[in-house]
């Protein structure tokens, strides 16, 4: 049974293992966010996003600062990595010979992927894929509607995915829809992912803002300010 725990205003399945994730998320359908604490904080920026995320079928954990979030409220979560859910749902569609649509990144790099993935999965069956790179979003989605996918898996970067995958799922109501950021990269292999220990431990952010230092601006200060803001909110439940 999925439980829910509320983390500044936004519910978040923190109950699911991996592996039951995969399967509700194949069963159900629906938008599914992997949320961190960069993507919270934009949500209280945004309405229009906010609203997103808060209708969205499934909201797992990706990311240390949301587990850490979650554990300051006194509720217990595992990380569930959007660059191995999204491998994952590809393996279990596959096995049922279920459609998938992919897009994202660069041209070189989606093309790639789609490869990678075809020689992991044989009976992956790509009905779509689109590089990230593209103006007219109505024609894409036109495209993807037309190409039925039973999954969509954007690499669009946060939050235009989720923009694109809500506005898609008008569409396809019954499809699921799950952005992924840079996992296409990772999957084509033109950017390697942090070593197992950084894993583990829930560190990648720290690994990749090692190996790319610009990133360290769009991470810090976020990271401690959502980390405060859920400080403010457990004290404020203390005080009642």
């Amino acid at each position: 049974m999925k439980g829910r725990a509320k983390i500044l205003g936004y519910w978040v399945d923190n109950t699911l293992s991996f592996s039951q994730a995969v399967d509700y998320i194949a069963s159900q359908g629906g938008q599914v966010i992997t949320i961190n604490p960069e993507m919270i904080m934009e949500a209280e920026r945004d309405p229009i996003f906010s609203r997103i995320v808060k209708n969205a079928r499934t909201v797992v954990p990706d990311g240390v600062g949301i587990q850490l979030g979650l554990w300051i409220l006194g509720y217990k979560s595992q990380r569930i990595a959007g660059v191995e859910l999204g491998k994952a749902l590809i393996e279990k569609f596959s096995k049922y010979n279920k459609t998938i649509a992919m897009i994202g990144a660069k041209p070189e790099v989606i093309k790639l992927a789609v490869e990678k993935i075809k020689e992991e999965f044989p009976n992956a069956n790509i009905v779509y894929s689109h590089d990230g790179y593209f103006d007219d979003e109505d024609k894409i989605i036109d495209e993807v509607v037309n190409a039925h996918p039973d999954l969509v898996l954007t690499a669009l970067g946060s939050p235009k995915q989720e923009f694109f995958n809500c506005l898609l799922l008008q569409k396809l109501p019954k499809s699921v829809m799950i952005g992924l950021g840079g996992s296409f990269d990772v999957w084509a292999g033109t950017v390697e992912r942090a070593p197992e220990i950084y894993q583990k431990l829930g560190l990648e952010w720290l690994y990749r803002t090692i190996k790319e230092p610009e990133r360290f601006k769009r991470i810090f200060p976020t990271l401690p300010l959502f980390v405060l803001k859920v400080f403010k909110e457990e004290l404020k439940g203390y005080i009642k």
